[in-house]
């Protein structure tokens, strides 16, 4: 018998999920369902490199739409990248549904706000591609992207913004935001040095 997760109840679960608690699926047997518990889980070398490949992700991104731009301008730049993102998605769009016969996880529908994810992407074109095109440069951007992104990673875990499951945050993480911080400026007066 095969330990499923059934979509449809993830609702009538929901409100018995503690954010304070780790993150597992605990299988109940007689009903081959699982229940999700929000807690972290450890890392694994698997997250690791999935991180490590987005963040690569992220730059070449940056890096591409910032040429683009010197071509053209941030704004063009950023419709080229997401047409071109529209596209790539609507492919693999149609591969998962084809394997897995559909699209959706659960009948709930999803807020409304959660539809907005290409706003600040937009504008992470457009931005990107202005500061890689200044005194920044490449490196100096990505910096003080990641810088941004770690602050805003920890008032989200905090507040547990954005439907996400809310964590206490630690000395380490603030020494996180603080080295990342540093390096960031270490870039940029490197990167002003040169």
């Amino acid at each position: 018998m095969t330990k499923q997760l059934i979509p449809r109840q993830l609702p009538q679960l929901m409100p018995q999920l503690m954010p304070q608690e780790p993150t597992q699926l605990v299988p109940q047997e007689s009903t081959s369902q699982a229940q999700i518990d929000l807690k972290p889980q450890a890392s694994t070398p698997l997250n690791l490199m999935l991180g490590l490949l987005g963040g690569v992700a992220l730059a070449v991104m940056i890096a591409l739409n910032s040429e683009l731009a010197k071509y053209g301008s941030p704004l063009l730049a950023s419709w080229v990248a997401h047409g071109v993102g529209t596209l790539v998605a609507l492919l693999l769009l149609g591969v998962v549904r084809l394997r897995q016969g559909g699209l959706t996880r659960c009948n709930e529908a999803a807020p409304w706000w959660a539809y907005l994810g290409g706003l600040p992407g937009a504008f992470t074109v457009v931005l990107g591609a202005m500061t890689v095109n200044s005194a920044l440069g490449l490196s100096a951007s990505i910096a003080f992207i990641m810088a941004g992104q770690i602050l805003f990673g920890l008032v989200c875990d905090r507040l547990g913004s954005f439907g996400m499951a809310r964590r206490r945050l630690s000395w380490g993480q603030g020494a996180a935001l603080a080295v990342m911080a540093l390096g960031a400026l270490i870039a940029l007066l490197a990167q002003e040095g040169a």
